[in-house]
């Protein structure tokens, strides 16, 4: 991996590729700000409360999830307006992992400040309705999507499983319960965010591993990218042919040079996923 911006985060997360300003966002949680790499050129925006994930909206303007709220920012303006509250009763938690999913919902993944056991949750916004999908989560992470819109998956990272969850064609909400997918305990691995690509492989960050793992449409081990920060977060596809791979990482409790920065791969021979479009 090569170095995309040398910002050290404290907390590095949610890499997002706009595909139509073809710029990389991400979030430095713990700072409470978000970064935007456009033309080469670096900006930033800072908040009162912790933001960690986003999903596009327009060409101007991406859904943020803070501690207590979804909002929308606009990138030319500045200008912040509240969509819906996030736990905001909860002064323990802040919203962590989230992704857009392809029938325009946006799912997000709380958990405790002190990642208290079980505090957090994932909720679905769409069409005005913010659900609980399912509670007693202590690190929400791993949120993404199958190509055809069929599955969803996630992972408590505590419990180093990442699951895979049917949706319904209809509407995109999950039928039945969650289904084991991935098992990562025997090796002691603990997954953080993850992407799928066009062919249906998960690729997920493995916090403390400093990798991005990629596995097969039926949870298989393939391959990894070695990243140089071992506490790579989370990885997104871009590029003008959504062939790169970034990957984000922490600098929080580590003392190496590289933590926090942001990577990317050019060219990994594998195309991902557009990121889908939040339809409010």
């Amino acid at each position: 991996m090569n170095v995309f911006d040398t910002t050290n985060c404290i907390l590095g997360e949610g890499p997002l590729w706009h595909p139509e300003r073809q710029s990389l966002f991400w979030f430095d949680i713990l700072s409470k700000r978000v970064l935007m790499k456009e033309d080469n050129q670096l900006r930033d925006w800072n908040f009162e409360t912790c933001v960690s994930a986003a999903g596009w909206v327009s060409a101007d303007q991406i859904l943020i999830a803070s501690e207590i709220e979804l909002f929308i920012l606009d990138i030319m303006t500045g200008k912040t307006d509240t969509v819906v509250a996030l736990e905001k009763e909860k002064l323990e938690t802040r919203s962590n992992d989230g992704r857009a999913d392809p029938f325009g919902g946006f799912w997000i993944g709380t958990m405790g400040k002190a990642a208290q056991t079980g505090a957090g949750a994932i909720y679905r916004y769409f069409k005005g309705e913010l659900r609980t999908l399912i509670s007693n989560i202590t690190i929400s992470n791993a949120i993404c999507f199958s190509p055809n819109g069929d599955a969803a998956y996630f992972a408590d990272t505590s419990q180093q499983i990442i699951h895979r969850w049917r949706l319904s064609a209809k509407d995109g909400w999950p039928i039945g319960d969650p289904e084991p997918f991935i098992d990562l305990r025997a090796d002691n691995i603990h997954p953080d965010g993850a992407v799928v690509d066009q062919s249906g492989c998960l690729w997920n960050a493995q916090w403390g591993s400093g990798r991005v793992a990629r596995y097969s449409p039926e949870g298989v081990y393939l391959d990894h990218i070695q990243c140089p920060a071992s506490q790579s977060s989370c990885p997104a596809f871009g590029g003008e042919t959504l062939t790169s791979l970034f990957v984000t990482s922490a600098a929080i409790g580590v003392n190496e040079p590289q933590a926090g920065q942001t990577f990317f791969v050019k060219d990994v021979d594998v195309k991902g996923q557009a990121e889908h479009q939040v339809l409010l």
